[in-house]
């Protein structure tokens, strides 16, 4: 598994105490999502904090606020994707306005992400109904 050095291990346990809203309702519904899978948050992972962890499937979960789009952010989180997925661990990021709006339709998409059964290419919506597609 993942792990940080001391300082990282330190910031994130301060991170749990200041979780946003959009972290918070998602914290609440993985950890009752009914599917065994477990998840951390605010897990260390090298020089980087996860906001949300599947070790078994090493499945890295980032809630993407507004900021994640202005100036160097981009680059810096295409950075620590790279560097995650270096050590295999694949990225799902998830824009906190969804999360907002459309809760079980992102767990739903975090699960199946886990799974195996979407790609991790980023959030594109609810999947269908069935018998929709």
């Amino acid at each position: 598994m993942l792990h940080g050095p001391k300082r990282t291990q330190r910031l994130a346990r301060h991170q749990r105490r200041k979780m946003l809203l959009p972290e918070v309702l998602l914290w609440q519904a993985l950890r009752k999502n009914g599917t065994g899978l477990r998840f951390r948050h605010q897990h260390p992972a090298g020089p980087y904090i996860l906001d949300f962890f599947c070790p078994r499937f090493k499945l890295a979960v980032e809630v993407d606020g507004e900021a994640h789009g202005r100036g160097d952010r981009p680059e810096r989180d295409a950075e620590r994707d790279a560097w995650l997925e270096a050590q295999g661990v694949r990225v799902l990021r998830i824009p906190a306005g969804e999360i907002l709006s459309n809760l079980e339709a992102v767990l739903r998409h975090i699960i199946d992400t886990a799974r195996g059964d979407y790609p991790s290419t980023g959030f594109a919506g609810p999947p269908p109904p069935p018998g929709e597609e």
